[in-house]
């Protein structure tokens, strides 16, 4: 992880997420044009916030962790760049599943 990243850190219960790369060439060797690409909806934990707060004060702590595996809704989070990467910021409860090995 680099220095720049260390230091941003989500705050309450948002989760930072580094996006897999598109399929961009079958087993065949076709390569596929830009625009018949999926869009990529599995994503690698970087970095997460320490929890919020619930409606009675208590506190809450993040369900996943880095290095985890997730699933992303098809629209939303907040793009981030960071040293020429991209990461995108979501909220906790707007990820869709966390991926097991």
């Amino acid at each position: 992880m680099s220095g720049a990243l260390k230091r941003l850190v989500p705050l309450f219960d948002r989760v930072l997420v580094e996006k897999a790369e598109a399929i961009t060439k079958t087993r065949g060797g076709i390569v596929i044009p830009e625009k018949a690409q999926q869009k990529v909806l599995q994503a690698t934990v970087v970095a997460v916030g320490p929890g919020a707060r619930n409606n009675q004060g208590q506190h809450t702590p993040v369900t996943v962790k880095v290095g985890d595996k997730v699933l992303l809704p098809e629209y939303g989070g907040t793009k981030v760049e960071v040293e020429d990467k991209e990461y995108f910021l979501f909220k906790e409860n707007d990820l869709l599943a966390k991926l097991e090995s």
